[in-house]
């Protein structure tokens, strides 16, 4: 896949973007900046009340922005109960998930370094069936991490 940068002054509405349908929710592609300084890429994610992917390591950064309702993020042996508002930073090679812990949805913002992040969730949202339990499809999971240089803790590595 060919990661194209945004275009200066390229406006999204609401709801556009390349949409990658995860475990942890729709991650919306906002923007892929990429110039002489590095690069970065911006997602809206929208995500659903229930159990949370599994803990899993990347090899980006990413910073969190929460916009609506309530984002539980579990960083190594840390839980944190976040509201809008509220920004945590992920390094890269930390272990990590985020989960929705009850009510509405929640939507937040996903700030990556560098361009691996889009490519890993347009190859997740292609490779993985999420109408099937992840217990069935853990195969498929570890196939497209692997791929992207991503670790699930606890899982079965080459």
């Amino acid at each position: 896949m060919t990661v194209t940068p945004t275009p200066a002054a390229a406006p999204l509405a609401p709801g556009q973007g390349a949409h990658h349908r995860m475990v942890d929710g729709d991650h919306v592609a906002k923007a892929l900046v990429e110039d002489a300084c590095g690069a970065f890429e911006v997602f809206e994610v929208v995500a659903e009340p229930g159990p949370p992917a599994p803990p899993h390591v990347s090899p980006w950064s990413g910073v969190l922005f929460v916009l609506e309702g309530t984002v539980r993020v579990h960083v190594e042996d840390a839980r944190h109960d976040m509201s809008p508002g509220a920004t945590i930073t992920l390094p890269a090679g930390t272990s990590c998930t985020v989960e929705v812990p009850d009510g509405a949805p929640s939507r937040f913002l996903a700030v990556t370094s560098g361009t691996g992040a889009g490519r890993f969730f347009a190859d997740f949202a292609r490779s993985v069936a999420l109408d099937r339990p992840l217990a069935e499809t853990l195969p498929e999971v570890l196939a497209v991490t692997r791929r992207h240089g991503v670790v699930v803790s606890g899982a079965p590595q080459p």
